[in-house]
């Protein structure tokens, strides 16, 4: 928990209200129960009050946890959520299809969250990453300036802490995408405190090969510090380049950033899922997240392997973004 202890003084007395769709499962039951009674957040579980209770192990839940059944909604209120469905999707969806795909509680939960009644949204432990991510862009939307959503992983072992993307959206993401990932890649290390110093990854440091992959992570470079340009970013960089400064000193010597990287972003999903897996279960690294970056409100997808501990550390990012 060494990450959290500051994070936790951040969120502490905003009284953000974090909304979790999936109040049928053990783990989100317990990690909101958990959130409210540390007064950390306010939490909001979607589900049937009898079934939420025997989950949480107690009939008196904290005053800051509330419950909705989706049953039992105001009509009033599910009309004017309707209503608001309708005309955000701008005609693509009629009202009818809206009080269909609003049953659904993570369509649900994230309308809470565009209509300002929560702040931000965990979900995933029982639904497939599509599921949480395609209302949170069909509804939430990407920030002015970027095209898509991407998953980074604070990587944490000790005092040591790196910020890993994109290991869970984007397959294979053209040179923009790239640019746009590694830009909100610097935003995201700095809710963790990190001062970002982002590699572009490649198997390739600065010409050394040859091939379009490495003029894809090149190109993405040269955008990324265009999109941001006092920003500290480099590549394309090996890894080894990348992190250790005895080999940044042989191939990379005019580098602000090689041997120095804290922010790692992968040329392609296949690589980065690989690189967090291999940190985590080799190298003893806790992996926080996904986290997803680039859109106008906090929505997090958790892992189906998630712990109860790791729903209560997402939501506290969650909480987080919300306020920055």
């Amino acid at each position: 928990m060494e990450l959290f202890e500051g994070l936790v003084g951040k969120i502490k007395g905003k009284n953000k209200k974090i909304v979790f769709p999936e109040g049928n499962d053990v783990r989100i039951v317990r990690a909101a129960v958990r959130l409210a009674e540390d007064g950390l957040i306010s939490s909001v579980v979607l589900g049937n009050e009898d079934e939420v209770k025997k989950l949480a192990g107690t009939d008196k839940l904290p005053k800051k946890m509330s419950i909705i059944d989706l049953t039992s909604y105001s009509n009033d209120k599910f009309e004017e959520m309707v209503s608001a469905f309708v005309d955000r999707r701008k005609g693509k969806n009629t009202p009818e299809q809206a009080r269909k795909m609003l049953k659904d509680v993570n369509y649900f939960g994230t309308m809470l969250v565009y209509m300002g009644v929560a702040d931000g949204l965990v979900s995933g432990a029982v639904h497939p990453t599509g599921d949480t991510v395609r209302p949170a862009l069909q509804i939430i939307k990407t920030k002015p300036g970027t095209t898509r959503t991407s998953g980074a992983f604070v990587m944490t072992r000790g005092s040591e802490k790196y910020l890993f993307a994109d290991c869970a959206i984007n397959i294979n993401p053209n040179e923009q995408e790239l640019a746009e990932i590694a830009v909100e890649s610097v935003q995201t290390a700095r809710l963790f405190d990190i001062d970002p110093k982002v590699a572009m990854l490649s198997f390739s440091t600065k010409g050394s090969a040859k091939s379009d992959e490495v003029t894809k992570v090149a190109k993405a470079t040269a955008l990324a510090k265009e999109l941001a340009p006092g920003e500290q970013i480099d590549g394309e960089l090996q890894f080894d380049a990348a992190f250790l400064e005895s080999v940044a000193a042989k191939k990379a010597p005019d580098s602000e950033v090689a041997g120095k990287a804290n922010v790692f972003v992968f040329p392609e999903l296949q690589s980065g899922n690989i690189g967090y897996k291999i940190a985590q279960r080799l190298g003893g690294f806790e992996a926080v997240g996904p986290i997803l970056q680039g859109l106008n409100k906090p929505i997090s997808d958790l892992s189906r392997g998630a712990n109860e501990d790791d729903v209560y550390k997402v939501a506290i990012i969650t909480a987080l973004q919300a306020i920055l």
